[in-house]
């Protein structure tokens, strides 16, 4: 049962960074495709980066572009998203997802999630 564990969400000022984890196991994930979707309160949940495991093919949302990094460490099985800059309207719960093959960025489309982690970004 392949199982994803978020951390490293918190509270941060306008302009502060975080770097959230995501850890797998479970499973043998080169083939799968990793991703980190956000929901604000009252939102529809929205892709924020996604990576293949095995390398290539990384989207970033225009709102994440040039501020966040998404990076994977094999060693640790371990998905990694660096927010920059952080915005206020970064405020949301953060979840990590997986599912093997193709990499879509529809939520519906991931077969694994994570519990999410709060991020909170302060005016």
């Amino acid at each position: 049962q392949v199982q994803l564990a978020e951390s490293g969400g918190g509270l941060v000022q306008a302009g502060g960074s975080l770097r959230l984890s995501c850890t797998a196991s479970g499973g043998t994930f080169s083939s799968y495709t990793m991703a980190w979707f956000r929901q604000a309160a009252g939102k529809e949940r929205d892709i924020v980066a996604r990576i293949r495991w095995g390398g290539g093919d990384p989207y970033y949302a225009d709102s994440a572009k040039g501020r966040f990094t998404m990076s994977r460490d094999f060693a640790k099985n371990t998905v990694y998203l660096q927010m920059n800059s952080l915005k206020p309207e970064a405020t949301a719960v953060y979840y990590c997802a997986a599912r093997m093959g193709y990499a879509p960025i529809t939520p519906g489309l991931y077969d694994y999630w994570g519990q999410g982690t709060q991020v909170t970004v302060s005016s």
